[in-house]
């Protein structure tokens, strides 16, 4: 089995953190350009794809900059995480994302990323 690496991918929104922060926390947010659905109980959240469920416990939660989860299934080191970066010269937002996947999944991994945020962006109307 070939070793997860760690990526990370930024994109430029242009959102305040206020706004952008419960679309990567709030289960309502997240089913907005995440998921088809989420659901959460105990700080498990249920992601829902194509009818397919996926749960990921919530690790760290820094409010209007990060959210860090970790899928159940995956082994400790593994998580994905959402930072808000925010430049303090311009204000401009960015959102970090940093991820796990094989060496030979990467590149896809960060195409389904791009899909998303840009999904998030319209729907932010950012």
């Amino acid at each position: 089995m070939s070793e997860k690496k760690k990526f990370t991918i930024e994109y430029e929104i242009k959102s305040s953190p206020r706004i952008l922060f419960p679309y990567l926390n709030e289960p309502n947010g997240l089913a907005q350009w995440f998921a088809d659905d989420v659901n959460i109980r105990d700080q498990v959240y249920t992601f829902i794809w194509d009818g397919e469920p996926q749960k990921a416990k919530l690790l760290i939660i820094k409010e209007n900059k990060l959210v860090r989860f970790k899928w159940v299934e995956d082994d400790a080191q593994f998580y994905f995480e959402m930072e808000i970066l925010q430049d303090e010269l311009t204000n401009d937002v960015a959102l970090s994302i940093t991820d796990f996947a094989t060496e030979d999944a990467i590149a896809e991994r960060k195409l389904i990323w791009d899909n998303q945020i840009e999904y998030l962006i319209s729907v932010l109307g950012a």
